[in-house]
């Protein structure tokens, strides 16, 4: 029986290096009695599937239909323990973790002094590298030592393991605040994006506000201070206050720069803190700015500064290649952009395992907007198609809504009316049930429902009547959301100069530019 290629072992066997399946044979061959064992058989076969496929393990292998749950069990920890061993996977987080579990050996067996010793030195590093947790749990364990290790400074050692405990376990319920913070304002705007009106604006800001612990910044540390930083980022894009946005995501990619030994010990957070603050300059539209960020990125990621793992390659793969899309939209370059699309889709099947459905979806939404920006809407089509019938796709409500109403458009400008109507009613049942329909959307919907009515020599008067209207929310708060994923104003400006949507759009870039 075939079963779907998300099989856990599976996923693991095929994302290991050349050097981690040498290990890993070196590794379970250091006991002869491995070398027939059922768990490396079906680690053999595994190795060179391309599927998963599990009536071929059973015919390959010894092992029986009722011991193969349990043998892949096995070899799954056993990969984890190799890869565990693997020089490239140790950094100094795992590395005081070790010391800690000798420590706890030598306590239990009875020497006291010598656990105390390495708790000692495990303690200063971890203290050193911002790991507060693991500094917590180093000090409890040497109370519960000392109170069996009688010493004649005891009074004294006690005052002092006290005090630190009570410092550190401060800065741990700060940093855990802060961080649940952050984390519930993220899960917020993938679920729901921006604030749509005034009252979602108050519930978040009073939701920030009150969840925001009392702090001093001077004696925050690294960790305390990232999570700060991570959580008004999130508030700021959920207002879209991207002025703020730019600066919160300033101050989280300078503390990496301030304190480069946590560049190498938290490489996914450095790469995210530069992933918003393109994000940031791209919503500001600063050009300048962002080429120098997107180039500053690129440049880091491909020097040893960063450790060479599956998830930060994939990480930086991500980061580095919607923004080179971005670039495009921000001075209207779309024809320049679709070069980009060919490799990147390669590349995406390269990380499928590694990459969610959310972000290839934002690919998918990306390229799309590259053709419809080039003109070429039934390529539009086809990527947004993907987005549509993407039926996995809980999260991230407005990239749908408005992938549906580009859709709308591109059908449009495709002269692919015959079936309009229908597309009409689907996207505004969509929108209603998302409670996502706003004026913009409103007006677009039946501007696109009326146009069969309209004779062809007044369509440009109809063009610029929608135009007017959709000037007025061009800037209101929450209203101008909609341009910010489609850029109505400038498609309707086209129509009606004639010119196309990507002369407009490169032209207002460097007006902008003239006036600066």
């Amino acid at each position: 029986m075939t079963k779907d290629q998300k099989d856990s072992l599976f996923l693991l066997v095929k994302s290991l290096t050349k050097s981690e399946k040498r290990q890993f044979k070196l590794y379970v061959g250091r006991l002869g009695v491995n070398s027939d064992s059922k768990f490396l058989s079906v680690f053999t076969v595994l190795d060179k599937m391309s599927t998963y496929d599990e009536t071929a393990i059973l015919k390959s292998t010894a092992v029986k239909k009722q011991q193969l749950a349990n043998v892949k069990a096995h070899l799954y920890k056993q990969i984890l323990i190799s890869l565990k061993l693997n020089p490239s996977h140790q950094n100094i987080r795992s590395q005081i973790r070790e010391q800690l579990d000798f420590a706890s050996i030598l306590y239990h067996k009875g020497l006291y002094k010598q656990s105390l010793k390495i708790l000692d030195k495990a303690k200063d590093a971890a203290i050193v590298n911002e790991e507060k947790n693991l500094a917590y749990e180093i000090v409890e364990l040497e109370k519960v030592i000392e109170s069996q290790y009688i010493t004649r400074s005891i009074s004294n050692r006690a005052d002092e393991l006290t005090v630190q405990a009570k410092e550190l376990s401060a800065a741990n319920v700060v940093s855990s605040k802060l961080s649940n913070l952050s984390l519930q304002l993220y899960s917020l705007l993938l679920k729901t994006g921006y604030v749509k009106n005034e009252e979602e604006s108050k519930w978040v800001k009073d939701y920030f506000n009150n969840r925001l612990p009392k702090y001093d910044i001077k004696t925050l540390g690294f960790r305390e201070k990232l999570w700060l930083y991570n959580a008004h980022l999130w508030y700021s894009f959920l207002m879209q206050d991207f002025l703020n946005s730019y600066k919160y995501a300033s101050k989280w990619v300078n503390l990496f720069y301030e304190n480069p030994n946590m560049i190498h010990l938290n490489p996914v957070f450095f790469l995210k803190g530069n992933n918003y603050l393109l994000e940031a300059l791209f919503f500001l539209k600063n050009r300048t700015k962002f080429e120098e960020a997107l180039l500053k990125l690129e440049t880091i990621t491909s020097e040893n500064s960063l450790p060479k793992n599956e998830n930060v390659e994939a990480l930086a793969f991500l980061y580095i290649n919607l923004n080179k899309i971005n670039l495009h939209f921000i001075d209207g370059t779309f024809k320049a952009g679709l070069d980009l699309i060919p490799k990147m889709e390669t590349d995406l099947m390269q990380f499928k395992n590694r990459i969610d459905e959310h972000h290839k979806m934002i690919f998918y939404y990306k390229f799309a907007s590259l053709h419809f920006g080039s003109g070429n809407n039934r390529k539009a089509i086809a990527y947004l198609a993907k987005i549509i019938s993407n039926k996995t796709l809980i999260m991230r409500e407005d990239l749908l809504c408005f992938s549906r109403v580009l859709n709308l458009v591109a059908h449009y400008e495709a002269g692919l009316d015959y079936h309009l109507e229908t597309l009409l009613r689907s996207t505004y049942k969509f929108l209603i049930k998302m409670n996502d329909l706003h004026e913009v959307q409103k007006e677009m919907i039946k501007f696109i429902r009326g146009l069969q009515d309209i004779y062809p020599h007044d369509i440009k008067k109809a063009f610029k009547a929608l135009l007017k209207k959709l000037k007025v929310y061009e800037n209101r708060p929450y209203e101008g959301r909609a341009f910010l994923y489609l850029d109505i104003i400038s498609w309707l400006e086209s129509k009606i100069e004639n010119i196309p949507v990507d002369e407009i759009i490169r032209g207002k870039y460097l007006a902008g530019i003239t006036n600066k």
